[in-house]
């Protein structure tokens, strides 16, 4: 569950922070007031999008904080996990979302950065939003099979991934012979060009690594003639009267008078002897090193001329040898199959024909899976529509597959359309739900959706922006009583003008606008048994409220405590 919630400099809130509890919460205020505000924050902190706009003005940054409670089975540890998250049901979950005026955003999983889709992925874990927009997903059939899918289960989902896998295959194979198909004359010209390439990048030999190996040895044969000159410079100056010849009669020289003062004389008559072979051999060292190097202009044009060669494949066909390399194996494979085009047709006909064949099969078996839970979910939805005062509605999943020459055509999603159909009234057909269904009637609808899926998708947080928009009366206290059992599975949310819906909350929350020094600050506060009768009796009587909308007010409150008692 969520458990508390702080808003900083977002929109027209300051500063709010909030603590939430279990069951059913309601949000109530004046329109203009800053109630949807609560929710986009909401949205931004389990991975909306949110623009630079929404920061409050003359400020740097807005920052939402969130804080869960959550069972340590619950599916969001394992994809922290996989994330390199630590964490766990002990210590709770924060996720932190701030969002700059220059439009940048920063998000922290427990104290970790994590990216935005890192963070959509986890949200959807944890909270489940429905605003008004969201009866359009009613009206999108295709939306229709993704539904039926959730609801079919895991045995349906593993045949449905199993399905894509093939067909993707499937996709790619009909991809690539519908091109080798359409494009011959394209390709006999091709194939001129492919021989060209083939013919002198082969031609040339490449070894990767050897462009850089000959530009050292480049280096190398450039620099030969200093190289030996330095070096025999070295070597006679080291050789000469200053050098080796030096240092030995200063050898004799002190060997003569060593007996006069040997405890002195020893230990340097020693030292002149060490340095005199380590000049020696390093004295060999210069020569033998002077007599290695070769200048050989004729190598020096050979690497010339080479490495122009390979800058100009370079230039023609890629950044590297290896990319050339790989460029020449990719048109080697290109021009085998222009050269054995019939080859390659039959192999790929045969290869479309049994992927087709497996993609039906499995196509079959999934319908089979769906048109069972069809029927569930049809019936499932038509006693959530019965509590919801939509007692005589029939509701019918409809699926439909369509065949060419014997064979069923196949989808992304396998060989079903998926539409849901209603009849509101007895005695009418079925019809799509664009075609017929009210404004109250998408509200009912999507509440008994929403209920159904509840306990499927284990979404701790499920929140109802508005979503009682175009009904009253009766349907409205429907409403209200489905969204009280339905906090029993999870903490539902729900922002309403309804006092209908408010009275059967557990939690109210009043959200106001005031204006402090000239600047409106959105304010959110937990009602109690006497403020909550005031809203109450507000949202009755508009903006006088008098003794009668009160005891109005009292009346709804106390039905609703005997109505969640029952």
């Amino acid at each position: 569950m969520l458990r508390e919630l702080s808003i900083r400099n977002l929109a027209v809130i300051e500063q709010v922070s909030v603590k939430f509890h279990e069951g059913f919460h309601v949000l109530t205020g004046e329109t203009g007031a800053g109630k949807s505000i609560l929710i986009d924050a909401l949205s931004l902190v389990v991975g909306g999008r949110g623009a630079s706009d929404i920061v409050r003005y003359g400020c740097d940054k807005a920052e939402i904080e969130a804080m869960f409670e959550l069972s340590a089975t619950h599916p969001v540890w394992y994809i922290l996990k996989t994330f390199g998250i630590q964490a766990s049901s002990d210590e709770g979950l924060v996720i932190r979302r701030e969002l700059s005026s220059q439009g940048k955003s920063i998000s922290r999983i427990n104290g970790h950065i994590v990216t935005l889709s890192m963070l959509r992925e986890a949200g959807e874990c944890l909270v489940n939003i429905h605003g008004q927009h969201e009866h359009q997903s009613l009206l999108r059939t295709e939306k229709h099979l993704d539904w039926l899918d959730s609801y079919a289960g895991e045995i349906a989902y593993g045949k449905l991934e199993a399905y894509r896998s093939v067909y993707r295959q499937y996709d790619k194979v009909r991809h690539d012979l519908k091109s080798l198909e359409d494009s011959s004359r394209q390709n006999m010209q091709m194939l001129d060009l492919y021989r060209f390439q083939i013919e002198e990048i082969s031609s040339a030999r490449l070894k990767a690594g050897e462009d850089e190996s000959l530009a050292e040895e480049k280096q190398k044969l450039m620099s030969a003639v200093k190289r030996r000159d330095y070096a025999a410079d070295a070597y006679n100056l080291v050789q000469g009267n200053k050098g080796l010849d030096a240092i030995s009669k200063a050898v004799n020289r002190v060997t003569d008078i060593r007996d006069y003062d040997p405890l002195v004389l020893d230990p340097l008559l020693e030292q002149l002897q060490s340095a005199f072979y380590q000049l020696e051999d390093a004295a060999f060292q210069l020569r033998d090193y002077r007599d290695t190097v070769d200048s050989d202009p004729e190598r020096l044009m050979f690497i010339d001329d080479r490495l122009d060669l390979l800058n100009s494949l370079k230039r023609k066909y890629g950044e590297t040898i290896p990319d050339i390399i790989t460029y020449l194996a990719n048109i080697q494979s290109e021009a085998d199959k222009i050269e054995n085009r019939d080859e390659h047709l039959a192999r790929l006909q045969k290869e479309q024909e049994r992927l087709f064949e497996e993609c039906e099969t499995l196509g079959i078996q999934l319908s089979s899976l769906r048109r069972n839970a069809a029927g569930r979910l049809a019936a499932a939805i038509e006693s959530e529509l019965r509590q919801l005062q939509m007692e005589r509605t029939t509701f019918h999943v409809q699926l439909e597959q369509h065949q060419s020459d014997g064979h069923y055509r196949l989808h992304p999603n396998g060989i079903d359309e998926a539409a849901f159909l209603i009849a509101p009234n007895p005695g009418e057909p079925l019809k799509p739900i664009s075609k017929i269904a009210s404004g109250g009637e998408m509200s009912r609808i999507m509440l008994a959706l929403k209920t159904i899926f509840a306990s499927i998708d284990e979404v701790p947080v499920l929140i109802f922006d508005e979503v009682d928009t175009g009904v009253s009366g009766r349907a409205a206290q429907s409403i209200a009583e489905k969204m009280s059992r339905l906090s029993a599975q999870c903490q539902v949310f729900s922002i309403t003008h309804l006092p209908q819906v408010a009275c059967m909350a557990d939690h109210h929350y009043e959200i106001n606008k005031t204006i402090v020094s000239e600047r409106t600050s959105t304010m959110v506060r937990e009602l109690n048994s006497n403020t909550r009768i005031e809203e109450l009796a507000r949202m009755l009587g508009g903006v006088e409220v008098t003794e009668k909308t009160r005891h109005h007010a009292q009346e709804m409150l106390d039905l609703a405590y005997k109505q969640k008692g029952a």
